[in-house]
């Protein structure tokens, strides 16, 4: 196989013609800078969610996974197993579908200047946390590794996609997304947003990538979620909390994390897996211990 892509967290490698392997490392950033310490299995919870969400709520809607077995070209790459999926190659959209339910994040930050999202007007008085009117398609560039993405307001996103385009990947996110919210509220978790990155596959838009991960999600406990106030997220935030106390300037090296920021930040990434599907996940493949 030839590796094609490293990105922050995935290596691509090209299988043939019409496929790839995509294998989800450990390994793992915050502000766009990649730690030099792997967070034990991350990988595997990654491509475990995006497999639970594709058999379940995407089962339906065209999407790019093949298998989760390895194939025999991979036999040389360790620790492989649990954290590869095969997939159809895509004609991938240049923009990323984020969907939010909630007011968060950089949505959030607009807000306080604006009292918009993505340059549309919202309801004053809203609040941090606060559930919007109604679930909202707000694209953002592709940053490169090391880069930032940047919102887009539909109009530009528009002029770079075309409104074909724009329109079909507003459906497929939203119907995703209103799906996977009711799923995970049935779960007394609060879905407040999450990203898409949709391509084309024999003429169909289709999911590509992860899909509702903690890495692409916001996810917060039903019993924390109070408007006004950030709910512990089920995502890398004991990390970026440790990191915001060292007082380390964001940018290359990372300081050395300790063992405990790690082990916290696993335990987080496996509760979400395990609160989601209400499965064991040390039953998944190669997880230590299985």
């Amino acid at each position: 196989m030839q590796r094609i892509a490293t990105g922050k967290v995935r290596d691509i490698y090209e299988l043939d013609d019409e496929h790839l392997l995509m294998v989800s490392t450990d390994r793992i950033s915050a502000f766009d800078v990649v730690m030099g310490e792997p967070i034990g299995d991350r990988g595997r919870v990654l491509t475990a969610l995006t497999a639970f969400w594709l058999e379940t709520v995407a089962a339906d809607l065209p999407n790019h996974l093949v298998s989760l077995e390895l194939p025999a070209e991979a036999s040389g790459l360790t620790d492989a197993a649990g954290r590869s999926m095969v997939v159809r190659k895509a004609e991938m959209v240049p923009i990323e579908f984020i969907v939010r339910g909630y007011l968060a994040g950089s949505g959030w930050k607009e807000y306080q200047e604006s009292a918009t999202l993505h340059g549309e007007s919202l309801p004053s008085g809203m609040r941090l946390g606060d559930k919007l009117p109604a679930p909202v398609v707000t694209p953002s560039t592709k940053g490169d590794v090391g880069e930032h993405d940047i919102n887009l307001t539909r109009a530009e996103a528009v002029d770079r996609v075309g409104t074909e385009v724009m329109k079909l990947g507003e459906e497929l996110a939203l119907t995703v997304y209103g799906r996977a919210e009711e799923w995970a509220a049935a779960r007394s978790l609060v879905l407040a947003d999450t990203k898409f990155e949709l391509g084309y596959i024999d003429g169909n838009l289709s999911l590509c990538d992860e899909v509702l991960t903690p890495d692409s999600s916001r996810y917060w406990p039903s019993s924390g979620w109070q408007p006004g106030d950030t709910p512990p997220a089920f995502d890398k935030q004991p990390l970026r909390d440790w990191l915001e106390k060292l007082g380390w300037a964001k940018t290359p090296p990372p300081p050395p994390l300790p063992s405990s920021v790690v082990a916290e930040t696993r335990a987080r990434y496996v509760e979400a897996y395990e609160r989601l599907t209400g499965r064991t996940f040390a039953d998944w493949p190669g997880v230590v211990g299985r």
